[in-house]
C-alpha cells in the first residue's frame, strides 16, 4: 500500500493512557506487535495523563493490564522488554504550561505520533497546546478517535480544530472495522477474483445484508450511550464503511486516495431517507427486559442511571438504496443493535434465483446462491451453492452446500491480527488508506443526519424489542415487505 512522505514514526504520545481505550486495546496491540518484533528498536511511547504515577509505577500499570486482558498469551521477557519503551508524563490537557514538559520530554525533529484517546470534544485543546511550544510540526501526525462529533456540524467543528494546526495528510481517523481482517480481505475477494468481480452488480446480486449484533446492554455507559444511540455509535461510522467497501468501483492502485475516493463516491450516492420515505426505509427500536443466555436482563430505560423518558434508540435496521448504475435496484439492508441474541457481525451477499429450474422435482424452487462474509466473532467466508447428493437413483437429488473458509482453520497456528494492531502499524508507517478522510465523515453524517432529523420530524418513538431478541417486529415487516428475510 502507498505510504505518503512521512517516514516511520520514532516516538508515540499516547493521550489518556490511563483510559479505557488504551487498557483494554492499545497496550495489547502495541504488545502485540513487539512480540512480533515490528516496532522500531527506538521506538518511544510516552503516557500521558491526568493520574498521578512515576515512570516505574506506569509501566507496571501497562503490565497489569496487559496480564489483565491478554491473559496467558503473554510472556515475561516481552513484557519486560515492551514496558521499558515508556515513560510517563502527568499532563492536565487544558494546562498549556504542560506542554512544554512534554517537549522537554520529546525529541526534537523527530516523527511523533499523538494518539488521541480522549473524548473528541478535547482534541481541539490538544493539538492547540502542541501547537503553541512547536509540537504541531511536519514531523508530526496524529490519530483521532470516533465519534468524531455527534452530528454534521459537530464534526465540522472538531476537524475545523484539528485542521488548523494539522493538514489533512497529517490526520488519521479511526474507524477499528477498516483493521478488521474480514473487512480487509473484501477487497481481495472483490478485486482478486473473476468469479465475483464480474458478477458483482445488479444484473447478478438480489440483495445485501449487513448485520452487526452485540449482546451487550450499554455497560454502565448510559449517559455517554444516551446522547449517542446505535444510530450515531454504529450506522455513521462501521455499517457505512462496510457498505461502502462493499458497493465501491474498483481503486485504480490500493493507495489511499484511491481507495477513499471510490468510498466516497458510493456513500455520495445514497438515496437520502425523509419524512416522506421514512416508515418503509428505516425501523428504530429499544431494548426492554427479557432473556439472554437464560438469565433475566433488564431493559434499557431500567439500566443503572437511566432515564426513564429517553427515546434514544438501541436499535436501527434501515433499507439503503445506492442511485448509480452498478446497484440501481439492488436493496442494503443494515441492521444493528444491543441486547441481540449473539456478538454476531456478517455481511450476506444474495444472488439473484435461477431463471430456469430444472431440478424442480428436488426444489420447487431453486434457493438463490449466498456469500456469507463473517466479521466476527469466526471470522472467515461462506459460500452457499447448490450440490448433488451422492447415491445412485433415477433422479437427481441435490441439497445446498456452504464452502466454508475459516480464517482460524486455515491458517491454525496464526493468531487472528486485531484490528488496533494493524491501525497502529500503518499509522507509525504514515501510510493512511484505512483510516478515514474529512470528506468521508462529513458525507455520513449528511445522510445520517438526514434520518435523524426525519424520526424528529415525524416524532415516532423507537418500537420496544425483547432483549435477547433480533429486534421489534417492524424490522421484520421491513425487509418481509420485499418479499425477503433476514439471515438468521
Amino acid at each position: 500500500m502507498a505510504h505518503n512522505n512521512l517516514q516511520s514514526a520514532e516516538q508515540i504520545v499516547l493521550f489518556g493512557a490511563a483510559g479505557d481505550l488504551s487498557r483494554r486495546k492499545l497496550f495489547a496491540a502495541l504488545y502485540h506487535l513487539e512480540s512480533e518484533h515490528l516496532l522500531q528498536s527506538n521506538l518511544k511511547i510516552i503516557g500521558v495523563a491526568r493520574n498521578e504515577y512515576d515512570e516505574k509505577e506506569f509501566q507496571q500499570f501497562v503490565a497489569d493490564n496487559l496480564a489483565t486482558f491478554i491473559g496467558n498469551e503473554i510472556t515475561a521477557e516481552v513484557v519486560q522488554r515492551f514496558t521499558a519503551r515508556f515513560t510517563y508524563l502527568n499532563l492536565d490537557f487544558s494546562d498549556q504550561a504542560g506542554y512544554k514538559r512534554l517537549k522537554d520530554a520529546l525529541t526534537s525533529k523527530t516523527n511523533t505520533l499523538y494518539y488521541l484517546a480522549t473524548p473528541p470534544a478535547i482534541y481541539g485543546m490538544i493539538c492547540e497546546g502542541l501547537n503553541a511550544h512547536g509540537l504541531a510540526n511536519k514531523y508530526a501526525r496524529v490519530v483521532m478517535e470516533k465519534p468524531i462529533g455527534h452530528d454534521l456540524q459537530s464534526s465540522q467543528v472538531i476537524n475545523d480544530q484539528v485542521n488548523r494546526f494539522f493538514d489533512e495528510s497529517q490526520i488519521y481517523r479511526i474507524d477499528h472495522y477498516l483493521g478488521k481482517e474480514t473487512v480487509l480481505n473484501l477487497l481481495s475477494l472483490r478485486f482478486a477474483n473473476s468469479l465475483f468481480s464480474t458478477n458483482w452488480d445488479h444484473n447478478c446480486i438480489d440483495h445485501v445484508q449487513i448485520t452487526v449484533a452485540e449482546s451487550v446492554g450499554i455497560e454502565g455507559r448510559w449517559g455517554f450511550y444516551d446522547e449517542t444511540g446505535q444510530m450515531r455509535d454504529m450506522v455513521q461510522n462501521h455499517l457505512l464503511q462496510i457498505l461502502s467497501l462493499l458497493a465501491m468501483e474498483p481503486p485504480t492502485d490500493l493507495s489511499a486516495e484511491s481507495i477513499r475516493d471510490e468510498k466516497l463516491k458510493v456513500i455520495k450516492a445514497l438515496r437520502p431517507i425523509t419524512k416522506a420515505n421514512i416508515h418503509e426505509k428505516a425501523v428504530r427500536g429499544q431494548y426492554g427486559k427479557g432473556y439472554l443466555n437464560g438469565k433475566e436482563v433488564p431493559g434499557y430505560l431500567e439500566e443503572e442511571g437511566a432515564n426513564k423518558e429517553s427515546t434514544t434508540e438501541t436499535f436501527v435496521a434501515i433499507k439503503a438504496e445506492i442511485d448509480n448504475w452498478r446497484w440501481a435496484g439492488v436493496p442494503f439492508y443494515l441492521r444493528t443493535g444491543k441486547r441481540m441474541p449473539c456478538k454476531h457481525s456478517e455481511v450476506v451477499i444474495y444472488f439473484k434465483h435461477q431463471p430456469h429450474n430444472i431440478f424442480s422435482h428436488s426444489y420447487a424452487q431453486l434457493p438463490a446462491n449466498k456469500l456469507t462474509i463473517r466479521l466476527q466473532p469466526d471470522e472467515g467466508v461462506e459460500l452457499t451453492v447448490m450440490n448433488k447428493i451422492p447415491g445412485i437413483s433415477n433422479e437427481i437429488q441435490i441439497k445446498e452446500t456452504a464452502l466454508d473458509l475459516s480464517f482460524s482453520e486455515i491458517n491454525e497456528n496464526t493468531r487472528v491480527i486485531d484490528a488496533y494492531e494493524r491501525l497502529l502499524l500503518t499509522a507509525i508507517d504514515g501510510n493512511q488508506s484505512l483510516f478515514i478522510r474529512r470528506d468521508e465523515v462529513e458525507q455520513a453524517w449528511k445522510w445520517v443526519d438526514g434520518i435523524m432529523e426525519a424520526w424528529n420530524a415525524t416524532n415516532e418513538l423507537p418500537k420496544s424489542y425483547a432483549a435477547g431478541s433480533w429486534g421489534p417486529v417492524a424490522s421484520i415487516a421491513l425487509i418481509a415487505r420485499d418479499d425477503r428475510n433476514w439471515d438468521e
